[in-house]
């Protein structure tokens, strides 16, 4: 298959996909819960019929209010494709970078939070707030985890790092231990989930990413809810290619595709099984104290640099 065609299937999977690993997390989050719970698919019937209903909106917003839904989606559905999912060596290497990640992701937050605050609501106000607390938060250590990894195959390319961790094969470095720590706890706050943000609470005092969206209707709320799901399922895949790139691999040909498919959706399964069953045991930490939470993140992912450092040198 054609490289070109290989890059164009894989960006078309992230959207295509994201909202069946929401419908999985609901479906064991409800089972571990001794409910029935709805179908994984849920979550493709309410865009549907979002994406059907009427879009209203409030008389006090401007036309920012009405674009910024499909800036958020196309900025996150980039920030997705950036990052390899079944295959590597594609013609997008050259812009599947960590700098143009990061950067993509901040634009849409960006104009998620600008949005908040557009319609003058209170309650968009205070979740743009608390959405740029977290962010300015989280980023330093994101990119700081993700640069232990860099440092390792020399390169800040996301395909780069996962072809020198092919490579290599599994080592079990205390680097990536931490790295991969940080990375995990800062994918909980970005993404809203327990316990940072609750998904599914509408409780308007406790609400972050929901609080922006609440005058939001139609098709731009899809939009939104649609992007949110591409940035968890970013996030997974970030997790489970950089640090167990078992599947992902250089060939092109449909065999190789499509079992390199099945293992990551094995892989992004086993992830949202343990993601609900964490949700399902912990509960929503207070605004005040998530803070100390990220700044946990940010110590891990400051740790695994210097312990990578710090090995390096003694070799």
């Amino acid at each position: 298959m054609s490289a070109w065609l290989v890059a164009l299937l894989q960006a078309l999977l992230y959207p295509a996909l994201a909202p069946l690993l929401v419908g999985w997390v609901r479906k064991v989050k409800a089972r571990l819960q001794n409910r029935r719970g709805a179908s994984v698919f849920q979550p493709y019937a309410d865009l549907r019929k979002l994406l059907v209903k009427e879009t209203r909106v409030a008389h006090t917003a401007s036309e920012l209010f009405r674009i910024a839904p499909y800036i958020v989606f196309v900025a996150t559905w980039l920030a997705a494709a950036t990052v390899p999912l079944v295959a590597l060596d594609l013609p997008i290497a050259a812009v599947a970078d960590i700098i143009v990640l990061v950067g993509l992701l901040a634009l849409a937050r960006f104009f998620l939070a600008l949005a908040g605050m557009d319609a003058g609501t209170a309650f968009g106000g205070m979740g743009a707030s608390r959405e740029m607390l977290v962010s300015a938060l989280a980023e330093p250590a994101m990119l700081m985890a993700v640069f232990t990894l860099a440092m390792t195959a020399h390169s800040t390319s996301l395909q780069s790092v996962m072809a020198h961790h092919l490579a290599d094969g599994f080592l079990l470095r205390p680097s990536y231990l931490f790295a991969f720590g940080a990375l995990v706890l800062v994918a909980l706050a970005e993404c809203g989930r327990i316990p940072v943000d609750n998904p599914s609470t509408h409780l308007e005092l406790t609400m972050i990413h929901e609080a922006m969206l609440l005058e939001y209707s139609g098709r731009h709320l899809a939009l939104m809810e649609w992007a949110a799901q591409i940035k968890l399922l970013l996030y997974g895949v970030l997790i489970v290619n950089v640090f167990f790139p078992w599947g992902v691999g250089a060939s092109f040909g449909v065999l190789a595709l499509g079992s390199g498919l099945a293992v990551v959706l094995l892989k992004l399964l086993v992830l949202g099984a343990l993601l609900a069953a964490g949700e399902t045991v912990l509960a929503k930490m207070r605004l005040f104290r998530v803070p100390g939470f990220l700044n946990l993140a940010l110590l891990l992912a400051l740790l695994g640099l210097l312990s990578h450092v710090i090995l390096e040198v003694g070799a």
